[in-house]
């Protein structure tokens, strides 16, 4: 049972920083109608960031990831009024193309003004609980606290507020959004660099158990791709909900089938899962009448 519990609660921490990166990529597709393959890179770079701030400052961690985060807001904001917006015109696979190309800009500059050498980030509290047998460490509960805090707070936003109903109409239908007096340039932006920030806490959660590096958020920008596919890009909860069933089945498939074979189980299984639900586990069939 102790086993069990102890996959439980690291699932729910990897989880949640693959959730966060979903919602990023859903948030952007969902207003950009573009599939955001720099979101990982675009992170990382905030992360370095964040991670030199915290250096040179020596300032506590949880102040820098906020810092952090803020610098990636205006990433965001930066990339979208300088490349996105001026793209608004062509067509999504072009889109996609132009966020390859932030790729090479983003794993380019990091280095040239970051350097090569992977640095640390330190955990944001220190020391652990035993639950029920099962150990995990304090850094573990913020993460997972602060993660799903975030996340409830934003689906909140979605449904409650204003920005939220711009945000659902925008994906909606982004012209008649425009022709109701709603600000879609505005809520692109806002997506951007709401998603930016999104993955730059992923990476600030995970950078303590691994290091702050080019590659660090390779991995997780796959798992949060195959969150959106397993989840639907039709919805914004079922990436973020996809995400924690990723999490949970791979700790899983690792602990109690196979570590080295994992991963291939686990896409053998998501592939499956497709097969049968083509539009992901929450999404929805679109038909258009004409």
């Amino acid at each position: 049972m102790s086993i069990f519990i102890q996959i439980l609660l690291n699932s729910l921490e990897t989880g949640g920083i693959y959730a966060l990166a979903a919602l990023g990529i859903i948030l952007i597709f969902r207003t950009s109608i573009t599939t955001n393959f720099a979101q990982g890179s675009i992170s990382m770079f905030n992360a370095f960031i964040a991670t030199y701030i915290l250096i040179g400052t020596g300032l506590p961690a949880y102040a820098v990831a906020i810092l952090g985060m803020i610098s990636a807001f205006l990433v965001g904001v930066l990339v979208d009024r300088i490349v996105i917006s001026r793209a608004q015109k062509v067509n999504p696979v072009s889109k996609q193309i132009i966020t390859l190309g932030l790729i090479m800009i983003f794993l380019g500059l990091a280095p040239m003004i970051f350097g090569t050498d992977p640095l640390q980030f330190p955990r944001f509290v220190y020391g652990s609980h035993t639950v029920m047998g099962a150990t995990i460490s304090y850094n573990a509960i913020v993460n997972i606290i602060v993660g799903i805090v975030i996340m409830l707070f934003l689906f909140f936003m979605l449904q409650k507020s204003k920005w939220g109903l711009s945000v659902r109409a925008t994906a909606s239908n982004d012209t008649v959004a425009r022709m109701m007096g709603i600000p879609t340039t505005f809520v692109t932006m806002a997506s951007w660099a709401i998603a930016a920030a999104l993955g730059t806490l992923a990476a600030l959660m995970l950078a303590p158990t691994t290091s702050v590096s080019i590659s660090m958020m390779d991995g997780v920008q796959v798992i949060a791709f195959l969150a959106c596919i397993l989840g639907g890009f039709q919805t914004f909860h079922g990436p973020v909900i996809a995400a924690y069933i990723i999490g949970f089945a791979s700790n899983f498939i690792s602990f109690y089938v196979s570590s080295i074979w994992s991963d291939s189980i686990l896409y053998l299984l998501i592939l499956t899962v497709i097969l049968f639900k083509p539009n992901g586990l929450f999404g929805k069939k679109i038909i258009k009448k004409v």
